[in-house]
């Protein structure tokens, strides 16, 4: 039987080999394919190719419909309607566009304006010809140059923005993110962070508006999209950044939208899912840090020692 054993020791192997090859294959790039980065670059939209008059822009933002979905709260514009009604009309509750700006890309933008759902990549669920309209109307221009009038749209987020370097993680992920995904370890829902509340009714008045809006979500999307407080965790980074920049790369034929995000805001985005799924990464980085440092200076003065040691032996 022992001048077996290394026989069956190899059939196993071999077997286990051979499974794995054929397992690993499948699992890697059939469920769970590499997706190449675009870079952000957006390269299927056009190009703006008008010089944008932000004063222009400004009056077509107020005048065009754009006010009658979106809050402009840097302008003093707020919101029409509260999240849970406008969920309830649209399916999912138009961002307010105060840093439109610095978030998102200009072409996507411009194209988002035009085309709705070209920008974001949803013409397989609306389909114009087939009468299915997407909840955001196309600007149809105003009577003059439509491609000046939208250079000039964007031309106008762009000024009224903060400086995209002054966009926190926070701010990337609620503008791009967070009117369709919650994120519990952060007390965030899809209408806003959740407070501490003093009296039980009012905690349970404002769950009673997140399940509203999660109903019209769910119906507009198909199913409710993930808490993502661990998502971060499950997922590397590359997918998450490749699923932001184009979702149909992962998953064809899905409700989610493109998000349109420049390649700096995607990455706060990540950031920001880093920071919530480990809430103690930044301290436990700082305690390494401390700890090496400790080892290094230990490590020297032992080493003083151990010659000092040897000296007074010799």
């Amino acid at each position: 039987m022992k001048n077996k054993e290394p026989l069956i020791l190899a059939v196993v192997v071999f077997f286990s080999l051979v499974t794995y090859y054929l397992v690993e294959p499948y699992a890697h790039h059939v469920m769970h394919k590499h997706v190449e980065s675009e870079n952000f670059a957006y390269a299927d939209l056009p190009a703006i190719t008008k010089t944008g008059n932000a004063a222009n822009g400004k009056e077509l933002v107020m005048n065009a419909g754009c006010a009658g979905c979106h809050s402009i709260e840097k302008a003093g514009m707020p919101a029409p309607m509260d999240a849970v009604m406008a969920a309830q009309s649209y399916g999912v509750n138009p961002p307010d566009l105060s840093d439109a700006g610095a978030i998102y890309d200009a072409k996507f933008l411009a194209d988002l304006i035009k085309n709705p759902a070209h920008a974001l990549k949803v013409e397989h669920k609306f389909d114009a010809a087939k009468g299915q309209m997407h909840p955001m109307v196309p600007f149809y221009g105003m009577g003059g140059d439509i491609d000046q009038e939208v250079a000039d749209m964007v031309a106008y987020l762009q000024s009224i923005a903060i400086s995209p370097a002054d966009v926190t993680p926070k701010i990337a992920f609620e503008n791009a993110c967070g009117r369709c995904h919650a994120v519990g370890y952060e007390n965030w829902t899809q209408i806003g962070t959740k407070s501490a509340f003093k009296h039980k009714k009012d905690e349970l008045a404002f769950e009673i508006k997140v399940l509203e809006y999660q109903d019209s979500l769910k119906a507009y999307m198909g199913k409710l999209p993930p808490d993502l407080s661990m998502y971060i965790r499950s997922r590397n980074e590359q997918f998450i950044s490749t699923l932001i920049e184009n979702p149909q790369n992962h998953l064809a034929g899905t409700a989610m939208p493109r998000v349109g995000v420049t390649a700096d805001a995607a990455a706060k985005v990540i950031e920001y899912m880093k920071d919530a799924g480990d809430t103690k990464r930044h301290e436990r980085a700082e305690v390494g840090r401390n700890v090496m440092i400790y080892v290094i200076i230990f490590a020297i003065f032992a080493l003083l020692w151990k010659k000092q040691v040897w000296r007074d032996l010799h």
